[in-house]
């Protein structure tokens, strides 16, 4: 069996999670529109067994999301920036995504300025190309072969699942002889009470669009299996009064709505009926406390 370890990396919003899930065929990790939705890095494990072929064909890929790459405004956004640099050197491959041209900001750059000095194999993913003429894709792609620092540029859209196959050929090419890593039968290593948690934050970022910024945490304080129903209680953790207020909505409605639907995303995902609880809390400036971010899983 080939094996090894490829990390997604990108500005915020490029897409980063949403190959993941595709390369994946489910979800596992949560997508918005808005920036730094992912927040930590979230392993995805790909395992493919060649049919009829020898065992040397088989391929296990552990796939590491990080968070967007961006100028940190808090503690937060540091920790998100350095999980997303410390991947450069532990994996076999580097996936970095983008959907513009190069001379059209300065996050890639900033990004491409650390690739040079990295010395581990880079694949360029050009993503959400169904939204790009080809004269544009052109000079995106122009741009960045010239820069001589990528083995190879594919073009994607990762919501459509188009040439997703081609991104996982490129990086299996990497893969070299090793273990199988994890079970064949799990997508991911993160555990449910993580996934949950995310599942009710995403819900927050698509129900409160632009009302509450993303100074939202999520704790999940009770996390309980019978025999067909799951107890969890969550407490939702905001920065401002105010905000809890929004959150919270005239008479409930909008914490209601937002239960709802973190609840039945969290039935598909665990095949159980699910009973849960949310609270709404405030604790001001939580991004910029080194206690709350280790209590909210951002820091060891």
């Amino acid at each position: 069996m080939k094996s090894g370890f490829a990390g997604i990396i990108g500005r915020p919003n490029v897409g980063k999670s949403t190959l993941l899930n595709a390369i994946l065929g489910e979800k596992i990790a949560i997508t918005t529109e808005k920036p730094q939705t992912t927040r930590n890095t979230i392993r995805g494990i790909y395992t493919h067994y060649a049919d009829g072929a020898a065992d040397d064909e088989d391929i296990q890929i552990v796939f590491i999301d990080t968070p967007g790459i961006h100028k940190p405004r808090n503690k937060l956004g540091e920790y998100m920036t350095e999980a997303a640099i410390g991947t450069f050197k532990e994996v076999d491959v580097i996936i970095f995504i983008v959907d513009d041209a190069l001379s059209r900001g300065p996050g890639d750059k900033y990004i491409v300025d650390m690739l040079r000095e990295i010395e581990t194999p880079k694949i360029l993913v050009i993503n959400k190309i169904d939204k790009i003429d080809p004269d544009e894709f052109a000079e995106i792609y122009g741009e960045y072969e010239e820069l001589g620092i990528f083995s190879s540029i594919l073009g994607t859209s990762a919501i459509d699942g188009l040439h997703v196959d081609e991104v996982i050929s490129a990086v299996a090419g990497f893969m070299e002889e090793g273990p199988m890593y994890f079970p064949d039968d799990i997508v991911t290593e993160n555990p449910a009470r993580f996934i949950v948690s995310e599942i009710i934050r995403e819900k927050l970022l698509l129900y409160m669009q632009d009302e509450v910024p993303h100074g939202v945490a999520v704790e999940v304080e009770r996390y309980e299996e019978e025999d067909k129903l799951t107890r969890i209680s969550a407490v939702i953790y905001c920065e401002r009064k105010s905000h809890k207020g929004m959150i919270i909505g005239k008479g409930g409605r909008k914490l209601k709505g937002i239960g709802k639907s973190a609840r039945e995303e969290i039935e598909a995902l665990l095949g159980t009926k699910v009973f849960l609880e949310t609270w709404v809390k405030v604790r001001e400036n939580w991004r910029d406390s080194d206690i709350a971010l280790t209590n909210f899983g951002y820091r060891d």
